[in-house]
C-alpha cells in the first residue's frame, strides 16, 4: 500500500485520501473541492483503523474529496473543529462545514451522507 507524505499530498489524485498537515492545507483542499469529507483520526485508535478502508473506498468511488488529519500531529487543527474524540468525520460542502459525525460509521451511512451533497 502506498503511503502519502506531506510533500506529495498536494499532487495526489483525489481518488485517494489526502493527508493534511495544518490548517492552511485543509483550507486549500476545502476551497478547491466542492465536497470534502475530513477524517480526524489517530494511529492508536482502533475504530479509526476500522474506518480507514471505508474512507479509502469513498475517496475512490464518490465525488467527494477525502482528507485525513492525524489529531496527534495537528492538535490545534483538531481543536479548531471541536474534535474531542476520534474518529470524527467533518463534511464540508461549498467551503462550509455541513456535517460532523463522531465514532465508527458504516460505508452505506457515509456514502448516503456524501451523496446528499454530491448529487
Amino acid at each position: 500500500m502506498a503511503t502519502d507524505t506531506a510533500s506529495d499530498a498536494g499532487t495526489a489524485s483525489t481518488n485517494e485520501p489526502l493527508h493534511v498537515d495544518g490548517q492552511s492545507q485543509l483550507n486549500d483542499i476545502v476551497t478547491e473541492n466542492e465536497v470534502v469529507l475530513t477524517d480526524f483520526y489517530a494511529d492508536w485508535c482502533g475504530p479509526c483503523k476500522m474506518l480507514e478502508p471505508v474512507v479509502e473506498t469513498l475517496a475512490a468511488e464518490t465525488d467527494a474529496t477525502v482528507a485525513k488529519v492525524d489529531v496527534d500531529a495537528n492538535q490545534q487543527l483538531a481543536q479548531s473543529y471541536g474534535v474531542r474524540g476520534v474518529p470524527t468525520l467533518v463534511l464540508f460542502a461549498d467551503g462550509e462545514q455541513v456535517e460532523e459525525i463522531v465514532g465508527m460509521q458504516g460505508e452505506e451511512q457515509l456514502r448516503s451522507l456524501v451523496g446528499r451533497y454530491t448529487e
